[in-house]
């Protein structure tokens, strides 16, 4: 049995800012859980290796239901399983979401999550070099900015997305949140800069912080309305930890939702299905599920095509279908075919994602078994109006891979084809080639009805000594990669219980 102030459990993106922030307190005892590694493979840190690492040990292996509007395809969704969790293997983009995203939030219930609420944490989480300081953070563990390396094919997509019309701006992350730039990316000295990096591995030698790898939490312990801790296993035993302030779970979208649940917190009518007693009936738990998700339009080229980690533009925009930016468009320097199948010949890829889906999906426990996977359902155009969105997107890719800017480096449409060109045909090739971005956010929503799981304080309702504070917190997804969002809602929650909020 082991005590201390708090029990952080998951070493994510999100656990390892409150494992930094909470223990600068010397007096403060901290224990965080991963369930993972404390590294992976070599190419983890090699930024140009980023799509070799899912489906590696580093890599949860979750995947989803089979989605009746994708042709019924079971979707990989890679999670990382390693300290920094998903910010160890993803595609090292900094990319916050536009100001509406926030406000967002707040008008669905997250009272003081507007855009002026969180922007003090976005900006306290990163050191942006040569941005607007009004903007952007100039003292955080996070060093972010455009990679150093350039090719000219992306120097030609540039010119191209701004031939097709959308407006060059310097920074997607600033005072303009719409139109072409170059993205911002997580490395440093050339090499992968994850959140376990900037913030955790800096300070490991403090006597009052204790970080345990390979030691998954097993169930909350909850005793009269009050979490005390949580039993976790190492090797083949297990082993109690009691948290005397707060137990702040940090194990993402899909890992905090699973362990609420077979801890007897959540849908009561679903837990007695599945054999757990219940605790405390929460029904949103699980509900909320929302994904980015991505639409290739690949193009073989007519010379050679450079493949390493180099600045590439990024392009944020609206359909015109919602109120406000609900697509992305990025460029990968290889071609790509249906379900993120890479091509073998020398190419590259216009790539739509929908950023703003009004599809909702959900979160369900097969079993009581905490190391059982659950069953994720995103529902995957389950609302019409994505689809509607992504045609848009599409015919926009379109125009800027078939842009003059791009005479020099295409050769010839082989994703859809130069035969798909009316809205039927689009259409089934989106069913038949969206992908996950790996985004997925919303299973324990803020909020104050009935349906929400925290409250603005990110407390659990009805559980004292409880708190949430990773994506799964979101009410609704950002309009941008969710790590640099993630980074400030851990940044917050760090700062609430600092103060006793």
């Amino acid at each position: 049995m082991e005590n201390f102030d708090y029990l952080v459990i998951g070493g994510g993106t999100a656990g390892c800012v409150l494992a930094n922030r909470l223990s600068e307190d010397p007096a403060t005892t901290v224990l965080l859980l991963e369930a993972g590694a404390a590294d992976g493979p070599p190419i983890m840190s090699d930024p140009a290796l980023w799509p070799m690492l899912a489906g590696t040990e580093v890599d949860w292996g979750f995947s989803s239901t089979p989605q009746s509007q994708t042709d019924d395809a079971v979707h990989p969704l890679a999670r990382g399983k390693v300290l920094g969790g998903s910010s160890s293997i993803n595609a090292l983009l900094h990319f916050r979401g536009h100001p509406l995203s926030y406000d967002d939030w707040e008008t669905a219930g997250a009272t003081g999550w507007n855009y002026q609420s969180v922007l003090p944490f976005l900006k306290r989480s990163e050191t942006a070099p040569g941005r607007d300081p009004s903007y952007r953070g100039t003292s955080g563990p996070m060093r972010v900015g455009p990679s150093d390396q350039v090719n000219p094919l992306f120097d030609a997509v540039m010119d191209a997305a701004i031939e097709t019309g959308y407006s060059r701006t310097d920074d997607l992350n600033g005072a303009d949140g719409e139109g072409v730039s170059w993205s911002e990316v997580n490395v440093v000295d050339g090499a992968r800069q994850s959140a376990a990096d900037a913030y955790l591995r800096p300070v490991l030698h403090r006597r009052n912080l204790t970080v345990l790898t390979n030691a998954p939490a097993r169930k909350l312990l909850i005793d009269k309305g009050a979490c005390r801790g949580a039993v976790y296993s190492r090797g083949n035993e297990e082993k109690t930890a009691y948290a005397r302030r707060e137990v702040v779970l940090a194990s993402g979208t899909i890992g905090s939702a699973q362990l609420l649940m077979v801890s007897g917190v959540g849908p009561a009518d679903h837990l007695r299905e599945v054999g757990v007693d219940v605790v405390a009936d929460l029904p949103g738990i699980g509900e909320n599920l929302q994904d980015h998700t991505l639409t290739p339009i690949s193009y073989s080229a007519s010379q050679e095509v450079g493949r390493a980690f180099v600045r590439r533009p990024l392009i944020r925009f609206s359909s015109g279908l919602s109120g406000q930016p609900d697509l992305q468009i990025i460029f990968f320097d290889f071609p790509l075919y249906p379900r993120a199948r890479p091509g073998a010949e020398s190419g590259y890829t216009v790539t739509v994602s929908l950023m703003k889906p009004a599809s909702r999906g959900s979160i369900r426990l097969v079993n009581a078994d905490p190391s059982a996977h659950p069953l994720i359902d995103p529902n995957y155009l389950g609302d019409e109006r994505d689809m509607d969105r992504l045609l848009v997107g599409v015919r926009q890719a379109r125009k800027i891979g078939e842009a003059k800017a791009l005479t020099e480096w295409r050769e010839a449409e082989v994703a859809p084809g130069a035969d798909s060109r009316n809205d039927s045909d689009i259409r089934h090739y989106i069913r038949r080639s969206l992908f996950s971005y790996n985004h997925l956010i919303g299973t324990c929503r803020m909020g104050t009805d009935t349906h929400s799981v925290v409250d603005p304080y990110l407390r659990v309702h009805g559980i004292s000594g409880l708190r949430i504070a990773d994506a799964s917190v979101m009410p609704s997804i950002i309009s941008g990669n969710p790590n640099a969002t993630v980074l400030a809602i851990a940044e917050r929650a760090a700062a609430y219980l600092a103060s006793s909020e």
